[in-house]
């Protein structure tokens, strides 16, 4: 099993910044995709940003330029750079982890961009 702990979240105004970190542990080795989803009230919950073991990165339309998500595999950890927050971008962000077809998720912390 994996178990993800995420840290980061709070309350910012528009066009600050935030980085959110997500912490695995467990059986990571088989871990071959991590990211970053968002739900906000009323919503689905969205894929943000994607980062595979090899590296690769996919970034949702909506936070292409203004979100980076990068890795430490010393540290087995996902982190997301947020600038530029908009209000749009309000929302409980949730890490995930995919090992074949078998996801993990993390409790979610939440972001709040006001204006």
């Amino acid at each position: 099993q994996v178990q993800l702990v995420e840290s980061g979240g709070g309350s910012v105004q528009v066009g600050g910044s935030l980085r959110l970190s997500c912490a695995a542990s467990g059986s990571i080795f088989r871990i071959n995709m991590m990211g970053w989803y968002r739900q906000a009230p009323g919503t689905q919950r969205e894929l943000v940003a994607s980062i595979t073991s090899g590296g690769y990165t996919n970034y949702a339309d909506s936070v292409k330029g203004r979100f980076t998500i990068s890795r430490d595999n010393a540290k087995n950890t996902v982190y997301l750079q947020m600038n530029s927050l908009k209000p749009e971008d309000t929302a409980v962000y949730y890490c995930n982890a995919k090992r074949g077809l078998l996801d993990t998720w993390g409790q979610g912390t939440q972001v709040t961009v006001s204006s």
